[in-house]
């Protein structure tokens, strides 16, 4: 299966659960079930700029742009991996908003369910995205970084999926929903550093032997 294929796939199973996530995550007042449904509606939003770096990659060249586009989706890779930076601290503002101010009571089964399920989804999106591909390794950065936040994607949907259970199981200790949401971005935020470092070296690479007679 191409990169593109690939990634259209896993495009389309982040849209299918957006929806369902953001109306459990309201209804059952989850933080962590609310956080997965931005991160995936964020996650659509990156696979489309990597699909069309991997188009734009693939252009001939031309007069003004004589090698073509060959750092395209490096770049993308760069957008993806700053997304989730933002994200990752957007979420954590929010959870330790809630673990100081109290949290109110959370539904576990609802959120043990659909976090379940998409975890399970985002696993087999992970594998999707891992499977032999075309052979073009120009991508390589690029499919790490959807890679990387599919596999993040999945971790995160089952510790949400764990605290759901506990709590349903515990009828209390609320305040796992927040913790469980801060942790994942804690995570999220520290791939995220790591992948834009080696994203910048890249291009500085790129740079130089381009710099060069």
């Amino acid at each position: 299966m191409t990169r593109v294929r690939r990634l259209s796939v896993v495009l389309i199973l982040n849209l299918v659960l957006v929806a369902g996530l953001v109306v459990v995550g309201i209804s059952a007042h989850s933080l962590g079930v609310l956080a997965e449904g931005a991160d995936y509606l964020a996650d659509a939003a990156a696979i489309g700029v990597s699909l069309l770096a991997v188009r734009m990659s693939k252009l001939p060249p031309t007069p003004q742009r004589p090698q073509g586009y060959p750092m395209a989706t490096t770049w993308a890779a760069g957008v993806n991996a700053g997304w989730l930076f933002v994200l990752g601290i957007a979420i954590l503002v929010g959870a330790a908003g809630r673990l100081l101010s109290g949290s109110s009571e959370v539904h576990g089964l609802p959120v043990l369910i659909v976090s379940g399920i998409a975890a399970v989804v985002m696993f087999v999106g992970a594998l999707i995205l891992g499977g032999d591909g075309d052979g073009d390794g120009d991508g390589d950065l690029n499919m790490r970084a959807v890679l990387l936040d599919t596999a993040g994607d999945a971790a995160a949907a089952a510790g949400v999926a764990v605290s759901g259970a506990v709590i349903y199981v515990a009828k209390g200790l609320y305040w796992l929903d927040p913790l469980v949401a801060a942790i994942i971005a804690v995570v999220v935020g520290y791939h995220a550093v790591r992948l834009l470092l080696e994203i910048f070296q890249a291009l500085r690479a790129n740079r130089r032997s381009a710099s060069r007679p």
